[in-house]
């Protein structure tokens, strides 16, 4: 219900003031587990990228999201919940493990989970090469990844700036990718970076984005 009310107050307002264009929702799966999987520009992309969906995208957040109090806190955790934003610790490779399980657990249950494979939002604009989590995501869930393409985020929310502003955004989703060749293969380094830079490939050509250390080893998760 919480998510019913949030997409129904906070859509057509991101549609008027951000003047959002959306493209290629046809190809985000209407049911079974699905990995949407995306660039990362700004803070504001986990609520744009779920309010342009067709269907509802579980996303990671800070846990400290979820633990504010007064009424400022309770408006920004209604706020993430009802975008099916999960609380998540961070900092550590035992979080970001268990991030990984979380977004299992999304997978198992047949829902649709974003995750950003650069790791971190760019702050010069460029795409960063992928980290490996994606591919275990999806070939231990064994499921489809949509490659989506954000663009002007970051001028309505630049890096620093505490407020956002009216901008021009777009999303676009690209068609699934699978991943049957590498089916079983999640433990597999190779096959995991070979369906990394496979899944990176197809958001650089839907965002037009220009690569950044895309020549050098990154680390697996």
């Amino acid at each position: 219900m919480l998510y019913l009310v949030v997409r129904f107050l906070l859509r057509p307002l991101f549609r008027v003031v951000l003047r959002m264009h959306v493209t290629g929702r046809d190809n985000v799966p209407p049911t079974g587990p699905v990995i949407l999987a995306s660039n990362h520009l700004s803070f504001i992309d986990s609520m744009v990228i779920p309010l342009s969906a067709p269907r509802r995208v579980h996303y990671l957040a800070k846990a400290e999201y979820f633990t504010g109090s007064g009424v400022g806190g309770w408006l920004t955790r209604a706020l993430f919940t009802g975008l099916g934003a999960m609380p998540v610790e961070r900092q550590t490779h035992r979080a970001a493990q268990a991030a990984l399980d979380t977004a299992l657990g999304v997978l198992h249950g047949g829902e649709g989970f974003g995750i950003y494979p650069e790791g971190t939002r760019s702050r010069d604009g460029r795409l960063a090469r992928g980290k490996t989590g994606v591919a275990w995501l999806a070939l231990t869930a064994d499921c489809p990844v949509v490659p989506v393409a954000v663009t002007g985020t970051d001028r309505v929310q630049p890096v620093g700036s505490r407020w956002p502003r009216p901008h021009r955004v777009t999303v676009t989703f690209g068609q699934p990718l699978t991943f049957a060749e590498h089916r079983g293969m999640a433990g597999n380094g190779r096959a995991r970076r070979e369906v990394t830079d496979t899944i990176m490939e197809a958001i650089a050509e839907l965002s037009g984005q220009e690569k950044a250390g895309w020549g050098r080893p990154r680390e697996a998760v």
